[in-house]
């Protein structure tokens, strides 16, 4: 995967980027660690600006934000509500109520989730989905991803420009922070689902 991500990079540039970087967005599997701070690196010694790494990459990061979120848009809340009221939602055992207070939920805390995921891996894929789904205003959601995406981009292919050849030194710190914030992401996950099991059945 590495080798064919820097193979696209040498190759294609600033539009290497670009899609690197929107495909992330689409699959996290791809490390975006990699994609910056190579693209930084190559900016020592290729004609490559760091302004123009960033901008690729950032206009890539909201392209990908914007195809989720319209995702999103598709699964509304009242699909959501009449998928709950089928046969499979019975089954699962789910409820509309809950969805109204994830809506809810998502209504008051939505754009500071909406920023701060965007420096927590997988989590700045998931996030454009409940944003698009809860209806938040397309006039709140696109700056904020834009400046959590542009600070994200920004960090590490400065990072990237500043390790120079020992930039993989950069993505392996950076592989730490995302398995620790991934794990954390997880357990905070397990935890609001616990909660939410103990409040249906009150045990």
């Amino acid at each position: 995967m590495e080798d064919i991500i820097l193979a696209i990079i040498n190759r294609y540039g600033y539009i290497g980027v670009f899609l690197l970087i929107t495909l992330e967005n689409l699959f996290p599997p791809i490390p975006s660690e990699v994609i910056l701070t190579f693209g930084g690196f190559m900016t020592t010694f290729s004609s490559l600006k760091v302004e123009g790494v960033v901008l690729a990459a950032t206009l890539g990061s909201v392209l990908g934000a914007m195809i989720l979120y319209n995702v999103g848009r598709m699964l509304s809340i009242p699909r959501l509500e009449r998928l709950l009221e089928s046969r499979w939602g019975r089954m699962m055992g789910l409820k509309r109520e809950e969805v109204r207070k994830a809506v809810q939920w998502f209504e008051r805390y939505g754009g500071p989730a909406v920023f701060l995921c965007r420096f927590v891996p997988i989590a700045r894929t998931l996030i454009s989905i409940p944003a698009g789904s809860s209806g938040m205003r397309l006039g709140v959601f696109l700056p904020l991803t834009v400046l959590g995406t542009l600070i994200w981009n920004s960090l590490l292919v400065y990072l990237g420009r500043l390790a120079g050849q020992t930039w993989e030194t950069v993505v392996a710190y950076f592989n730490f922070y995302s398995l620790m914030a991934a794990v954390l992401f997880l357990i905070a996950a397990l935890a609001g689902l616990i909660i939410l099991l103990r409040r249906r059945f009150k045990v």
